[in-house]
C-alpha cells in the first residue's frame, strides 16, 4: 500500500491549510501593526538589525536580551517627548525610574529608531536615547535636565564626549551601546543635530532573535552577524520543520498500525471459521 495519498485526494486539505495559515499570519501581523501604533499603510513596524553598534561585550551564547545583527524588533510609535525614557545622567533619566531603574536591551533607557537628519534616503539608525537637549531659540541657550545643565550657552557633557556643543534645534542625543561616541559627535558623522521628535520612527520593543539574519543573507548584508546567531537560527529552523513532520509521521504510523490490526483480526476470524 502507498503510504501517501494521491495529490488529488490531498488538494482540498492543502488549500484549506494554506488559507488557514494565511488568515493566522494576517491576524498576527494585523495585531502587531495595531499594537505598534504605526500608520497603515506604511513601512512595516518590524525592523531587522543590520549593524553591531548596539552589541554588548561578553554576551551569553544566543545573545538574548540585547540588540544584535539578525534580530528583529518592533518599532512602537512615539507621539510625544514623554514616550521616551532617556538613559540620563546624575540628575535624571532611567536610573531614577522605580526602585531599580528602567532598562531595555541591557542598559538604562529606551532605544529609538530614527531617520538621521530626517533623511529618508538612508537606513534608519537604532540607538539608545541618552538625553534630551532643549534649545531656546529666543536667547540661544540650552537646557539638559538629565545632566543638570540649565540656560547654558553651549552643552558640555564629558560622559558623552561632548564639549561646547551648539546645535540649532531641540532633540535627543543618541548613542550606540557598542560605540565610543554619540551620534551627534562631529567625528561620528551619523547625525550632527539632536534627533527631533519628528525624525523618530519609534522606540524598540521586544525581540525576535536570529531570524532577521535570513533577510540580511539574501540582501548581502550579513557580514556583522555572529557565528552563534547562525547556529541558533539553524537549530530553530530544524526544530520548526521537524515538529510538523514528526506529527505527520506519528499520524501515518498510527493509521498504518490500525489498518494492520484490522487485517490481523480479519485473518484470525477466517482461521476460526
Amino acid at each position: 500500500m502507498n503510504p501517501f495519498d494521491s495529490l488529488e485526494d490531498k488538494m482540498p486539505s492543502i488549500v484549506v491549510e494554506i488559507a488557514v495559515a494565511v488568515l493566522i499570519l494576517g491576524g498576527i501581523m494585523g495585531s502587531i501593526w495595531l499594537y505598534s501604533g504605526q500608520p497603515f499603510p506604511g513601512s512595516p513596524p518590524l525592523v531587522v538589525i543590520e549593524s553591531g553598534s548596539m552589541m554588548h561585550e561578553n554576551e551569553p551564547f544566543g545573545r538574548l536580551g540585547t540588540i544584535d545583527p539578525g534580530d528583529i524588533v518592533l518599532a512602537k510609535a512615539v507621539h510625544q517627548r514623554g514616550d521616551v525614557i532617556t538613559h540620563g545622567g546624575k540628575f535624571g533619566g532611567a536610573k531614577f525610574v522605580g526602585a531599580e531603574g528602567y532598562k531595555t536591551y541591557g542598559d538604562y533607557g529606551d532605544v529609538i529608531i530614527y531617520k538621521p537628519m530626517g533623511r529618508t534616503d538612508v537606513l534608519p539608525i537604532i540607538h539608545r536615547a541618552m538625553c534630551w537637549i532643549e534649545y531656546d531659540e529666543n536667547n540661544g541657550t540650552y537646557t539638559v535636565q538629565e545632566y543638570g545643565i540649565r540656560n547654558a550657552s553651549s552643552v558640555t557633557i564629558p560622559e558623552l564626549d561632548l564639549y561646547g556643543y551648539q546645535p540649532h534645534l531641540s532633540g535627543f542625543i543618541t548613542k550606540g551601546d557598542n560605540n565610543e561616541l554619540p551620534d551627534q559627535h562631529p567625528m561620528a558623522k551619523i547625525c550632527e543635530q539632536p534627533v527631533k521628535l519628528e525624525w523618530v520612527i519609534g522606540k524598540a520593543q521586544g525581540e525576535l532573535p536570529w531570524f532577521g539574519s535570513l533577510k540580511l543573507l539574501f540582501t548581502g548584508n550579513a557580514g556583522d552577524v555572529n557565528q552563534d546567531t547562525w547556529i541558533c537560527l539553524a537549530l530553530s529552523i530544524i526544530t520548526l520543520v521537524s515538529i510538523p513532520l514528526s506529527l505527520d509521521l506519528q499520524d501515518y504510523l498510527r493509521e498504518k498500525k490500525g489498518k494492520k490490526g484490522m487485517s490481523m483480526k480479519g485473518w484470525r476470524h477466517k482461521l476460526k471459521s
